[in-house]
């Protein structure tokens, strides 16, 4: 079967409209894109965080094809018929074509991130698999980077983990592969722990990993506390966390842009002793250990 893609610059468009415009003209799915090169992290509650220049692309079945749907498109988006682009889609293994560009990843001395269909020759490594999927968190960014690392150089055995804000799980997965007693992974996004909890499984770690729909569900008095969210959230979140963790506890914040640091930091200075782990293409991750 082949497809024709619709895109279109979303500008001034209500992005729920404009969704729901391309679905009732018949679209098989809808993908929001960054026409530009903007990071977007995870979104609050009910929120949908999109790219200052954001891009619609609406995919349909190809016999579909006509003029008449591309002016029946534009017209209920409220645009002119020439900002809409169409091209021809191929059909093709998506999943497959995804993977193809995944590779393993080496984090720290021993911590691997590898997907299911490569291996890791190292004796000594540490094998996290994991493959790229809906949930955001699989090591390819920045920030989830600088965590995993920082997990590799951090005494954890026997340590209970907090990862808040989990995505795939991939932090939570790695402290219990690296030692860890036990983890809780904390997300807001139902689909984040789904799949964290399937790549727990995979990773035979699952009966040490304490999946939570609630921030209340963490257990207070754990050792280490991973948080790769976006900044403000973090800021928000202060309090809450020097509550869960005791005295000499380690947290580790990411998702933080560089202009941002200080007033991160700042933020949790009252309860912890905080500095900079590590910053790259731009992002920075704090370590701090409870007073």
């Amino acid at each position: 079967m082949s497809y024709l893609e619709l895109s279109f610059e979303l500008d001034d468009l209500d992005p729920q409209a404009a969704e729901n415009a391309c679905m009732q003209s018949g679209a098989l799915c809808v993908t929001f894109s960054d026409a530009h090169d903007e990071p977007v992290l995870e979104p609050r509650p009910g929120e949908m965080r999109l790219w200052r220049q954001t891009r619609l692309q609406a995919l349909y079945d190809a016999q579909r094809a006509d003029a008449v749907l591309i002016v029946a498109l534009a017209a209920a988006l409220g645009i002119d018929s020439q900002q809409l682009k169409a091209r021809a889609v191929a059909d093709r293994a998506w999943e497959r074509e995804w993977l193809r560009d995944f590779h393993a990843m080496r984090f720290g001395k021993r911590l691997w991130i590898c997907p299911r269909h490569e291996s890791v020759s190292d004796t000594e490594a540490v094998v996290v698999r994991l493959d790229p999927g809906l949930a955001f968190g699989t090591g390819t960014h920045p920030s989830t980077a600088m965590c995993l690392q920082w997990l590799d150089g951090t005494p954890l055995s026997g340590s209970t983990v907090v990862d808040y804000g989990c995505g795939a799980g991939a932090l939570a997965i790695a402290a219990l592969k690296l030692g860890a007693r036990r983890a809780y992974a904390f997300d807001i996004d139902p689909q984040a722990l789904l799949a964290a909890r399937e790549n727990a499984v995979d990773n035979a770690v699952v009966d040490r990993l304490q999946l939570c729909e609630r921030a209340a569900d963490i257990a207070s008095g754990c050792d280490v506390l991973l948080a790769n969210i976006l900044a403000e959230v973090l800021i928000s979140l202060n309090q809450q966390f020097a509550q869960l963790l005791p005295s000499g506890a380690r947290v580790l914040l990411a998702g933080i842009l560089a202009d941002q640091e200080s007033e991160v930091a700042a933020a949790f200075l009252k309860w912890f002793d905080m500095e900079r782990y590590a910053s790259r293409d731009g992002w920075v991750a704090l370590a701090g250990t409870r007073h």
